[in-house]
């Protein structure tokens, strides 16, 4: 039942969080907090009792299973592995930080922005953890909806657009699996008597080679879209520049995390030979986006739109890696995941940050803030530093793991892939020097971190490296699961 608790602490943190905020806002943050807190203790108990077993076993740590709606062949069927468990660990961590990000940000509605804060929370949990495919489309949608939102409600100047436009993209991905979801569950109908959703089930359907690419394509596309892979992924610079500071952090560090945990739970295991078929394409994919991202944050002048489409050519060594059908490229991949949450998530927090002192977000008007604000300014340069891939900070290590497994396979891909890599430095120093370097812009110099501000970004900053210098106990926990 401890996973059941873990999203049950969200939700019901959710709904104590909209009424608590009818008598006093404070409490409603609070409640927030503690929630998260207590599920990052849960993940974290669940690590340090597993730890041993998921080092050296592939194995499925925790397996709970009721029926739902036998009728229909529905269960509430939630496990997880070493993949779910790291997965996990990220998402209460940066949805702990996430309400931090929002303690003086959210002065309107605020129990109601919790409430969807934690909703979504829930969603994205829901789906590292389903084993039952109806549920874990259940989760899909839970995570959608609140996060629509976040940004209708409580984003920038043109949030209704970017929302609408998440939302359209989204959904659209969405129905596309649950097309592809319903036929799987019919053609296993069909050959085996029984109507079933569960994955374990599900994995030993025979597919005619053309039948699965059609059922394989819907899955894909819907994890494409969500990644996001070019050319879909024209939402999500929008949505990102729109959102409130908490959900650019929740939308970067985890929805994304969605997308490719899909892919390699769900496309790589049950369609393994149409997988294979498409890998040159996929990766092809991957490669164009790691460079076209890379150009189109180059040419940004909005800081959050610049820290996007970033996330678009990270996103893109996460395809490269995936398709390339190697056990050390796919290591890489889940250190990417991991990375790319925690350091592309710090420099939303920061933009959010400059946001609420300047009210702009145009880099062109900022500049020389580095001598009013040098504790912003150093942290800005280690995650800058992260996001070009520097040794010793994590995605240098996810990176240079994600390019040793793909090289042997597709020389050419990975050459252009590392193209990436130049044009990384070329934008975030861009970023950094039109920020916190040059002549001093504006009258009167803003104020440097808060305390809550420094204990984000310092926890941010720890992680990174820390998991560039300690990766082992990372790839030890993903290993078996990535093995097998």
């Amino acid at each position: 039942m401890i996973l059941v608790w873990m999203i049950g602490i969200l939700l019901a943190g959710g709904f104590l969080c909209w009424l608590l905020a009818r008598w006093n806002t404070q409490l409603s943050k609070w409640a927030a907090l503690l929630s998260l807190a207590a599920g990052l203790l849960i993940v974290g108990s669940v690590a340090w009792q597993y730890g041993d077993t998921v080092r050296s076993q592939a194995t499925w740590l925790i397996d709970y299973r009721i029926n739902w709606i036998p009728a229909f062949g529905i269960s509430f069927h939630v496990a997880i592995d070493g993949l779910s468990l790291v997965l996990l660990l990220l998402t209460f961590f940066l949805g702990l930080l996430a309400v931090l990000c929002s303690w003086n940000e959210i002065r309107e509605r605020t129990g109601f922005y919790f409430f969807n804060l934690l909703w979504t929370l829930a969603g994205i949990s829901g789906v590292f953890m389903a084993m039952d495919l109806f549920l874990f489309y259940f989760f899909w949608e839970v995570m959608l909806v609140p996060m629509y939102f976040l940004i209708a409600i409580w984003g920038d100047s043109n949030r209704r657009y970017a929302a609408y436009k998440f939302f359209i993209f989204t959904q659209a991905g969405g129905l596309l699996m649950l097309l592809a979801i319903l036929a799987l569950y019919f053609v296993n109908a069909t050959q085996s008597g029984v109507y079933t959703f569960d994955y374990f089930d599900l994995l030993n359907v025979s597919l005619a080679p053309e039948t699965a690419r059609w059922i394989m394509a819907g899955f894909l596309i819907a994890f494409a879209v969500k990644l996001p892979v070019v050319p879909f992924h024209n939402w999500l610079p929008d949505a990102h520049s729109e959102a409130p500071t908490a959900g650019s952090l929740i939308l970067a560090g985890l929805l994304l995390k969605t997308g490719a945990y899909g892919i390699i739970r769900f496309v790589l295991t049950l369609f393994p030979q149409a997988a294979a078929d498409i890998a040159w394409w996929a990766m092809l994919f991957g490669a164009v986006g790691i460079v076209y991202g890379a150009m189109l944050a180059y040419a940004q002048t909005d800081l959050k739109r610049l820290i996007a489409y970033t996330s678009v050519s990270h996103m893109g060594f996460v395809l490269l890696g995936v398709f390339a059908f190697r056990e050390i490229a796919l290591q890489g991949v889940i250190m990417q995941l991991l990375t790319h949450g925690i350091g592309t998530g710090a420099l939303f927090a920061m933009a959010g940050m400059l946001k609420e002192r300047l009210h702009t977000r145009d880099i062109e008007k900022m500049g020389g803030l580095w001598s009013a604000m040098p504790a912003m300014g150093g942290m800005a340069l280690l995650f800058t530093m992260a996001s070009l891939g520097l040794p010793m900070l994590g995605s240098f290590i996810a990176e240079f793991l994600i390019l040793l497994g793909t090289f042997p396979v597709q020389p050419a891909l990975t050459s252009i892939a590392t193209l990436g890599l130049i044009f990384a430095a070329l934008y975030s120093l861009r970023m950094m020097q039109k920020v916190f370097l040059g002549p001093v812009k504006g009258a009167s110099p803003p104020k440097d971190l808060t305390p809550r501000e420094l204990i984000i970004m310092a926890t941010l900053g720890i992680s990174m490296v820390l998991l560039g210098l300690f990766p082992q106990p990372i790839l030890d926990m993903v290993k078996m699961t990535v093995h097998q």
